[in-house]
């Protein structure tokens, strides 16, 4: 396989990248597959809560990550890694490789500024990914589409193609085969991000207990998605988009942390239109009929609880240089 050679011009001395974050409007799983992984049927909506990479050339093949001072006081710096295990230096890798550049010459230090919560359901590492791939392609005057970007992306894991692509999504597999979705609509919504983070296997591997407990019922064939939440969604019916949201994993995220039970009351109290568990959690989400009534029910639900909530919309686009 060819790869585009580099150009002759000066290289970039930096590039700076953006990704989203993610909620899941809807994630139905099935039971577990023979390689453990659980089937899904998830619809992804990217929203405007952004995490920023910035790659910087270095001549000695190393690849490095630092936390920005900049991130958001959601996130908790001992919560990142910042070795070769972090995601967005794995995507430089495989980029790298990809490429066919000098491991001996073409080093990278990734500075990343989060603002999605670590652990909280939303795919922020996964959005790193995204932005460092985007960022490095840049930097090494890749010339590749944003195609062959979530192509490289997909071992990294099922959120890392969503975030090179953002919008809105259908999410089928194990979330890899994405179908986009034309939302032109926005959504609106409030997250309460999360103080602590919830491990994912861990959420899942609760399901699978609760479902052969009996505790939950369990699924008679491969989970799909609800068509009628797809038309609510790209329509812009948030009335309608509120009955139909749905997370199989909420139960057990909420059997883990009981706090999350309490937040969606207060937050269906404080006059959502619905309530959510963000993906595998603890970051929980709620529903507004408008922007203005997404800052409303934002500040009501900070001054009733004390802990930060942010209005966000969806769909917002993929990551993107700066």
């Amino acid at each position: 396989m060819s790869h585009p050679a580099p150009s002759t011009t000066r290289l970039f001395s930096h590039a700076t990248a953006q990704a989203p974050g993610k909620v899941n409007l809807s994630l139905r799983v099935g039971t577990p597959r023979v390689d453990g992984y659980h089937p899904v049927a998830s619809v992804y909506l990217a929203v405007s809560m952004l995490e920023e990479v910035t790659a910087t050339p270095r001549q000695d093949g190393e690849i490095t990550v630092t936390l920005s001072e900049q991130s958001s006081a959601f996130v908790d710096p001992d919560a990142i890694p910042v070795d070769s295990s972090n995601l967005a230096a794995r995507a430089a890798l495989r980029l790298r490789e990809y490429l066919g550049r000098d491991p001996q010459t073409h080093g990278v230090h990734l500075e990343i500024t989060k603002q999605v919560p670590v652990a909280g359901g939303m795919g922020g590492g996964s959005a790193d990914a995204a932005a460092a791939l985007l960022a490095c392609a840049a930097l090494w005057d890749a010339g590749l589409s944003r195609q062959t970007l979530a192509e490289i992306a997909a071992p990294l894991g099922a959120d890392v193609p969503f975030a090179v692509m953002g919008g809105a999504a259908v999410g089928l597999g194990v979330g890899d085969e994405l179908t986009p979705l034309l939302a032109r609509h926005p959504v609106h919504l409030v997250l309460v991000p999360a103080t602590t983070g919830l491990s994912t296997p861990q959420v899942y591997g609760l399901l699978d207990q609760l479902r052969e407990e009996g505790g939950l019922p369990m699924p008679e064939a491969d989970p799909e998605v609800d068509p009628q939440l797809v038309q609510a969604l790209t329509s812009g019916d948030a009335e309608e988009l509120a009955l139909l949201l749905a997370n199989d994993l909420q139960v057990p995220a909420a059997t883990l942390v009981p706090e999350l039970s309490e937040m969606l009351d207060v937050g269906l109290e404080e006059g959502a239109l619905a309530g959510q568990v963000s993906g595998s959690g603890p970051t929980v989400m709620f529903l507004a009929r408008s922007a203005e009534e997404s800052f409303q029910l934002a500040a009501r639900i900070e001054d009733r609880t004390g802990v930060a909530a942010v209005a966000v919309h969806g769909p917002v686009h993929g990551a993107r240089v700066l």
